[in-house]
C-alpha cells in the first residue's frame, strides 16, 4: 500500500536528484516582469503555455486563460489562468493561488556570473529573478500535487488553481475577477505560498497579510530652478518644505504621529500570545542567514519587534526626487516629490489613510504640500483569518508531522498580498505556507532561494495534500467551530 512517507520521499528526491534544477530553470528563464506590456504579455503566455501548462495537463487539469476585467483601467492588469481538476462533486475543494509576474531584472546590478533570468546554483542558493517571489512558491505547490497523485493514485479532493500576472503592481482586477467568478473559484479552503518564513529553519504558517497603501507628497512651487545666490532667502525651497512635511508624519524613531494611522484593536490578547513565540531573529542569527540586524530603537517603543512588524502599521519613504545628486546645481529647485507607503493591519480604516494625511498636513501648516494617490500601485487591504479555525490546527498538525517541529503561526504576514480577495470576497479560510526567507533579496539584485527550503517546501506541501483528503473532522465540531472554519 502506498504511504504518506513514500510521497514525501518522492518530493525530497525531486530536489536531491537534480530534476528540480532542470525543470525550474525553464520557469526562471521566462522574464515575466510586471507591469504588463506587449513583450511581458508574450512572456506571461509563454510561461502558461510551456512551463506550468504541461505540468497541469499531465495531471488531468482543465485550464483556461481569462482577460483581466480592468485591463482598460490599469497598465499592470494582465491575464488570469484558472485550472481545475474535479474528482468528485462531494469531495473537498482547495483553491491554490500564485503569481507569475516579477519585478524588473535589474540585470547590471547582479553579482559577477549571475543573470536574473538564468537559474544558477551556488552552494545552497539558487539565484534568479522570481525564484523566491513567487515562482518556487507556486511551483512547489503544483509539483506536490503530482507527488501525491502519483503515490496515492488519486488526490481525494478537488483542486482549483488561480495564477495571476499583476501581483507586483497590487493585483489590479483580481478582486473584481473573484467577485464576477465566485462560483468558478468556490472552494472549502485556500492554500497558497508567498513571502518569507519567520526564520530559515522554522516552518511557518500565516493567516493573512498587512495591507499596503502608496501615495505621494509633492512640493511644487514654480517652473524650473533659480540661482541659489540670487534667490536664496526669497524663494520657498521645496526640498526643505517636503522634508519637514515628511518628518511630521512620524517622530525620529518612526513612531506614527498621524492619529488615524495608529490601529485600533489590532493587538488583541490572542494576537499578543501568538506573537510571543515568534520574534524575528537575533542579530547573530540574522547575520548568519544574510538578514540585516534589527534596529531595536526603531518603531513603536512600547511594542516588541514581532508586534511592530506583524501587529502594527509602519510608514516608509520609498523614493525621493529632487535635482540630481550626481551633478547638483547651485539653484533652488521648483519641485520635490516623495513616494510613500503605509503598511496597515486589521483595525485601520484604509479608506481614511490618505485623507488623514491631508488633514494632518493642513493642521501642521503644510497646506502647500500636495497629497496624491500613487496611480501605479493598487492598494491592498489588510486581512487576518480567525486563528481558531480548525483549518489552522489541521495545517499545523500536518506540517509538524512532516518536519518534526511545530511551525510558527503568524496572524498575518508583515508584507502585503491580495488575501482580501480570497478571505473577504470568496469567504475562505486562508492558509499561507511560505517557502522562502527574509534574506532572499526579493525585489533586489541577487534574488535567490535556499535549496533546503525548496526541498522541505515540496515535502510540506505533499504532506498537506496527502492529509487534505480527510482534513478537519467537521462532523465533530460545534456550530460555532463550523462558522469559524468558513
Amino acid at each position: 500500500m502506498s504511504t504518506r512517507s513514500q510521497a514525501l520521499a518522492a518530493a525530497g528526491d525531486y530536489v536531491e536528484s537534480g530534476r528540480f534544477d532542470h525543470e525550474f530553470a525553464a520557469a526562471v528563464a521566462c522574464p515575466t516582469c510586471s507591469p504588463e506590456s506587449d513583450p511581458s504579455r508574450k512572456q506571461f503566455q509563454r510561461y502558461f503555455d510551456t512551463v506550468v501548462g504541461p505540468q497541469l495537463d499531465s495531471m488531468g487539469f482543465e485550464r483556461r486563460l481569462y482577460d483581466n476585467p480592468e485591463a482598460g483601467r490599469h497598465a499592470g492588469a494582465g491575464l488570469f489562468l484558472v485550472a481545475t481538476r474535479i474528482e468528485a462533486a462531494a469531495a473537498r475543494t482547495v483553491l491554490i493561488y500564485g503569481h507569475i509576474d516579477t519585478v524588473a531584472g535589474m540585470d547590471a546590478a547582479w553579482d559577477a556570473g549571475l543573470q536574473p533570468f538564468e537559474l544558477t546554483r551556488r552552494g545552497d542558493r539558487y539565484y534568479g529573478r522570481g525564484t523566491a517571489d513567487n515562482k518556487l512558491q507556486h511551483w512547489a505547490n503544483i509539483k506536490a500535487l503530482r507527488f501525491t497523485l502519483e503515490t496515492k493514485g488519486r488526490l481525494g479532493f478537488n483542486v482549483k488553481i488561480l495564477l495571476e500576472t499583476g501581483e507586483e503592481t497590487g493585483s489590479p482586477g483580481l478582486r473584481r475577477f473573484c467577485e464576477e467568478n465566485a462560483a468558478l473559484l468556490a472552494a472549502d479552503v485556500f492554500i497558497a505560498s508567498d513571502g518569507p518564513r519567520l526564520a530559515p529553519d522554522r516552518p511557518t504558517l500565516f493567516l493573512g497579510a498587512r495591507g499596503a497603501i502608496n501615495f505621494e507628497l509633492i512640493a511644487e512651487f514654480r517652473d524650473g530652478a533659480h540661482h541659489s545666490g540670487n534667490w536664496g532667502g526669497l524663494l520657498k525651497d521645496p526640498g526643505v518644505r517636503l522634508t519637514h512635511a515628511l518628518a511630521s508624519l512620524t517622530d525620529a524613531r518612526g513612531r506614527l504621529e498621524v492619529p488615524e494611522w495608529r490601529p485600533r484593536n489590532s493587538l488583541t490578547d490572542a494576537v499578543r500570545r501568538m506573537l510571543a513565540g515568534c520574534e524575528p531573529l537575533e542579530d547573530a542569527q540574522a547575520s548568519a542567514s544574510g538578514e540585516p540586524a534589527i534596529d531595536p530603537d526603531w518603531g513603536e517603543p512600547s511594542l516588541s519587534p514581532a508586534e511592530r512588524v506583524f501587529g502594527w502599521n509602519s510608514f516608509a519613504v520609498l523614493a525621493l526626487e529632487l535635482g540630481d545628486p550626481a551633478t547638483p546645481a547651485n539653484a533652488i529647485a521648483g519641485r520635490a516629490r516623495a513616494v510613500c507607503q503605509l503598511r496597515t493591519v486589521v483595525g485601520t480604516d484604509a479608506d481614511d489613510v490618505v485623507p488623514a494625511v491631508r488633514r494632518h498636513l493642513d493642521a501642521m501648516g503644510f497646506s502647500d504640500i500636495q497629497v496624491v494617490t500613487n496611480p501605479t500601485m493598487t492598494a491592498m487591504a489588510a486581512t487576518r483569518v480567525d486563528p481558531n479555525s480548525p483549518w489552522v490546527d489541521w495545517a499545523r498538525r500536518s506540517i509538524a508531522e512532516t518536519t518534526g517541529q511545530e511551525p510558527a503561526i503568524l496572524p498575518n504576514l508583515g508584507g502585503s498580498l491580495p488575501n482580501d480577495c480570497f478571505a473577504d470576497v470568496l469567504g475562505l479560510p486562508t492558509i499561507w505556507v511560505p517557502h522562502s526567507y527574509r534574506g532572499c533579496n526579493q525585489h533586489a539584485p541577487n534574488e535567490h532561494i535556499l535549496a533546503p527550503l525548496a526541498e522541505e517546501g515540496m515535502r510540506m506541501m505533499t504532506g498537506l495534500y496527502w492529509d487534505l483528503e480527510q482534513g478537519p473532522d467537521f462532523s465533530a465540531m460545534s456550530q460555532q467551530s463550523r462558522a469559524a472554519a468558513g
